[in-house]
C-alpha cells in the first residue's frame, strides 16, 4: 500500500451543489429528488476545509437551469470563509460571466451546455482563458446532456472531449448521470476510456461513495475525482478519500 500511494496521486474534490441558496444534492440531476443538506454552504466549505479539503467544486443548480449565475451570494459567502481553490459551474454561458466570475475570486469555471451548442466560441473563450476553464461533459448512456441535464444529445462523450484536447483547458469534468447521487459506486469503466481518449487532466463525478471507488478511479488514472452525497449522508470521510487517492 506504501508503495502505491507514492505513485497513485488523484485530486479530491467535495461538492456543494446550491439550490435557492442551499446546500443540495440531486438524484440523478432531477430536481424533483432533492435533499437539503445545509442552510448555510459557507459552514459546509469551512468544515470541508478543516478535514482536509483543498479544492471545493460548487455548482449552481438554479443557474443552470436558468442559464445565468443564480447563487452568487452563497458563492461569495463560500470565496469569504475559506481558502480554497474553488471551481464554480451552472448557468455560465458568456464570456462576459466568465470574466466577471474570475474577477469574483472564483479560480476556475466549468462550461458545459455553452461548449456544447457554441463550439467556435468556447474554443475562443479557451484560449482567451487559459487553464481557467474546465469543461463540463455531463453524459447520459454515453451521450451529452445538457440544459442543467434537461436534454439529451446525439453527440457522444469522448467525441465531444476529443474536439477539444488540445485545447488550453485546465481539466475535463465527465459526469455519468446514471451514477450521480445513487450512491451505487461511479462507472469507473466510462471513466477510465475518457482519460484514456484525451491528454486534458479528466475529472471523474457521480457515484462515487466508499473509499474503494476512490482507488478504483486513480488506479485507472483519472486525474481527480468529485464527491457529493457520500461525504453528507457519511459513507466516506474527507480523510478515508483523501488518503485513498493519495492526496495528501
Amino acid at each position: 500500500m506504501q508503495n502505491r500511494e507514492l505513485t497513485i496521486r488523484m485530486e479530491i474534490w467535495p461538492a456543494i451543489d446550491l439550490r435557492g441558496g442551499n446546500c443540495v444534492r440531486l438524484r440523478q440531476g432531477d430536481y424533483e429528488q432533492e435533499t437539503v443538506f445545509a442552510s448555510e454552504p459557507a459552514e459546509v466549505a469551512r468544515r470541508f476545509q478543516q478535514e482536509g479539503a483543498k479544492r471545493l467544486h460548487v455548482v449552481d443548480l438554479d443557474g443552470a437551469r436558468e442559464g445565468t449565475p443564480v447563487n452568487l451570494p452563497a458563492v461569495q459567502e463560500i470565496l469569504e470563509a475559506v481558502n480554497l481553490t474553488i471551481e464554480l459551474g451552472g448557468g455560465i454561458r458568456d464570456e462576459q460571466s466568465i470574466s466577471e466570475l474570475l474577477d469574483f475570486g472564483v479560480d476556475r469555471l466549468v462550461v458545459g451546455t455553452s461548449a456544447i451548442k457554441h463550439t467556435d466560441w468556447f474554443q475562443e473563450v479557451v484560449r482567451k482563458f487559459p487553464g481557467k476553464l474546465v469543461l463540463g461533459i455531463d453524459a447520459r448512456d454515453g451521450r451529452v446532456a445538457t440544459d442543467g441535464w434537461l436534454e439529451t444529445s446525439d453527440l457522444g462523450a469522448v467525441e465531444l472531449a476529443q474536439r477539444f484536447s488540445d485545447e488550453p483547458l485546465a481539466a475535463i469534468v465527465y459526469t455519468d448521470i446514471a451514477t450521480d447521487g445513487m450512491m451505487r459506486g461511479p462507472n469507473v469503466e466510462a471513466m477510465a476510456e475518457m482519460q484514456r481518449a484525451v491528454s486534458v487532466p479528466v475529472v471523474a463525478s457521480g457515484g462515487v461513495t466508499t473509499a474503494q471507488d476512490v482507488r478504483e478511479l486513480a488506479d485507472a488514472g483519472l486525474a481527480a475525482c468529485i464527491i457529493g452525497r457520500a461525504l453528507y449522508e457519511g459513507s466516506l470521510t474527507m480523510a478515508d478519500a483523501i488518503a485513498a487517492a493519495g492526496d495528501g
